[in-house]
């Protein structure tokens, strides 16, 4: 499957969480510390990084800027704007094929892109969990991006302390739970 669809489904798919959120930002997630606020905050915060690090600029060119509360008075249109100017960067023409400067190296952006695409999708059922929704994510998402992270992903995610400890999940349990388990979720 093509980053750029991958990116494209996860994104829709945190998106939908987002919509559904209907005045329970104050919600507790799974993430130590964060409600469903900030959790919402950082894929914010990720997608305005999105066009910038595509575009060639360094971490250190982007700099603090996008540090913050980012949502504002309104949580759901930042987000839907955020996401929107995201999307549109991962699918201009040549966006994948460069190089993406990110703060533990510099990757080619396609592998950055699959990297925000875990993000999304993980956060997506994360979100899910939080607002009592259906936790159910996109079967042949999960498939591809199970794939990409235990073939190249999770050692350097572990060693950059970006992840929590993997949580075991029973054999058969599925991609989806092995994913969630992979990323520190008890699905």
């Amino acid at each position: 499957m093509d980053v750029r669809e991958i990116y494209t489904r996860c994104s829709a798919a945190f998106g939908e969480r987002v919509h559904a959120v209907d005045g329970r930002w104050d919600a507790p997630t799974v993430n130590p510390g964060w409600d469903v606020r900030e959790l919402v905050n950082h894929l914010v915060n990720e997608e305005r990084w999105t066009p910038l690090l595509l575009g060639g600029a360094t971490v250190e060119e982007v700099g603090d800027r996008f540090d913050g509360d980012l949502l504002g008075p309104d949580p759901v249109g930042t987000y839907d704007e955020a996401a929107a100017a995201a999307l549109a960067a991962v699918l201009a023409e040549g966006a994948v094929e460069g190089t993406a400067h990110l703060s533990f190296g510099d990757r080619p952006a396609s592998e950055y892109v699959l990297q925000l695409s875990a993000d999304h999708l993980v956060h997506a059922w994360d979100l899910a969990r939080a607002l009592g929704t259906d936790e159910t994510l996109d079967g042949e998402v999960v498939e591809a991006l199970l794939a990409w992270y235990v073939e190249e992903t999770e050692a350097l995610y572990q060693r950059i302390g970006v992840i929590g400890p993997r949580v075991e999940v029973p054999a058969g349990s599925g991609a989806q739970a092995e994913l969630l388990g992979r990323f520190g979720r008890t699905p």
